[in-house]
């Protein structure tokens, strides 16, 4: 009599493992990460009440998730953002100094450095890049020197560690105009597009019969839904890393959001990438897998001054809100930037952060979201804000300071309410742009009180030399250290 209920006991026992073993496999969440292109802090209604832009699908991520008022693109231009973003490391240590790459530039991220899609596919994660890449390619060249565009390329996505990717080579205004699928192009170039200018500005260039300005948002938007219709139906989960080729020039708003902003056509094509962020929401209700799946909302960096800042100045709307400058700059205006996470069940609905965050940080959460690791050799300026998104640690700081960067290669770094740069103007675009600074003789170095000033009027540095000399010396030490975070043997 016992053994036959022995042996039911043991099937029994048996079944509990094998099931808790599935809901392991299964426990750890989606990632989808929503980049935006030139998207200003103050382009948020949430963010930014006076906005004349509402931006409705934004908002609700906001009302679901939390909100950060204070985070910051590890650079003001998009190619080294992008490397901080994938790598957790401040690009400025890499070779690109100043600037952004071209499309035919060489891979910026080394094959041998641990990325965020590496650290994902460690931990079981199918991983995919959509829309812009921007981070170089090694492009097949013929025997005279020419890139042969039918042949496959070497060093991109892929090799960064993406399953899958499907985009094009940089911004949507830089040449060749022709989608990528992995490793080569869909369609050869036959033909060239003349430049274009205004706010729908584009350069002059190659371009393949499949490719349409116009349509190039909303064909990589379908792509993106429909790699998480598909990656939903699988047993292990997915890292989604959607790059968007807007509200950057060329600004084209299509048909249905025409005049919808009553701003300018920046504010119809802001309104657009609000829809893309609807689409994708909806994906993912759509496929089951709303509660087990964290969205990231986020920018590359301040809005460009291609907007027309004065026409919309003029209509009551300010996409760098209350900071100073714009895209490219040192000041705020350039690289504070939306951030917005909504992981059902984790993060707490309407909930909101108000320290310093960079979009380095997200190597460092995704391995304590998945319980992967970060080695000594990688993530040296990611920090874990896991902490913060589980409400554990209050409104506590959890970044030492935080280096910010220009286009021209200017360094500031920002501690608390003070920010430091090391720089007389702007860095960038705006008002005094580096030469008119030094033409004007402005003093070598700004410090800001950005809690109390923070469209960086007053500059306190002779005030304060014991506060500049104390953020000098730790820019100089996460230069010699290498890294700005303590690392695994400290």
């Amino acid at each position: 009599m016992n053994k036959p209920i022995n042996a039911l006991l043991l099937i029994f026992c048996l079944t509990l493992i094998n099931n808790s073993c599935k809901v392991e496999k299964k426990q750890n969440p989606n990632i989808i990460y929503i980049l935006a292109d030139d998207l200003g802090y103050g382009d948020i209604s949430t963010l930014n009440r006076d906005s004349k832009i509402h931006t409705v699908a934004i908002d609700k991520l906001a009302d679901e998730g939390m909100v950060f008022t204070d985070a910051h693109s590890n650079s003001a231009v998009c190619t080294p953002t992008r490397y901080g973003i994938l790598t957790g490391r401040y690009a400025w240590r890499s070779r690109l100094k100043y600037g952004v790459l071209w499309s035919y530039s060489e891979p910026l991220i080394d094959s041998a450095r641990l990325t965020v899609p590496k650290l994902l596919k460690s931990q079981g994660y199918s991983t995919a890049c959509i829309g812009k890449w921007h981070l170089g390619l090694d492009w097949t060249k013929d025997s005279s020197g020419k890139i042969d565009y039918s042949m496959r390329f070497k060093n991109g996505p892929n090799t960064a560690g993406f399953d899958y990717f499907f985009g094009i080579t940089a911004s949507l205004d830089i040449p060749p105009y022709v989608y990528i699928k992995n490793d080569r192009i869909t369609q050869l170039p036959v033909d060239t597009l003349p430049a274009k200018s205004g706010k729908s500005f584009w350069r002059k260039g190659p371009v393949a019969p499949d490719f349409k300005m116009e349509e190039v948002l909303p064909n990589l938007t379908r792509k993106a839904v429909d790699y998480i219709a598909r990656q939903s139906k699988k047993e292990n989960p997915f890292f989604l890393y959607f790059a968007l080729t807007a509200p950057h020039t060329p600004i084209l708003p299509s048909k249905e959001f025409r005049g919808k902003s009553h701003t300018n056509e920046y504010g119809d094509f802001v309104l657009m990438v609000d829809d893309v962020v609807r689409q994708i929401e909806e994906a993912v209700s759509s496929a089951g897998i709303e509660d087990n799946t964290i969205i990231f909302f986020t920018s590359d960096n301040g809005c460009s001054p291609m907007a027309d800042f004065r026409e919309l100045d003029s209509l009551g709307h300010h996409p760098s809100y209350v900071f100073r400058g714009s895209k490219a700059d040192i000041f705020e205006g350039g690289h504070r930037i939306p951030f917005i996470v909504k992981w059902p069940g984790k993060v707490r609905g309407d909930s909101e952060y108000h320290n310093t965050v960079c979009l380095t940080d997200l190597l460092s959460t995704c391995a304590a979201i998945t319980g992967g690791s970060v080695p000594d050799n990688a993530g040296e300026d990611s920090y874990n804000l896991l902490p913060v998104l589980l409400s554990e640690i209050g409104d506590k700081p959890v970044r030492e300071a935080t280096v910010h960067h220009s286009i021209n290669g200017s360094f500031s770094i920002r501690q608390g309410k003070w920010k430091l740069n090391f720089c007389p103007g702007s860095g960038g675009w705006s008002y005094p742009r580096p030469k008119a600074a030094k033409e004007l003789g402005l003093y070598p170095i700004q410090l800001y009180n950005v809690l109390t000033d923070s469209a960086e009027t007053v500059n306190l540095a002779n005030q304060n030399p014991e506060m500049v000399e104390r953020l000098t010396k730790l820019m100089e030490k996460y230069i010699s250290d290498g890294r700005s975070t303590p690392g695994l043997s400290c």
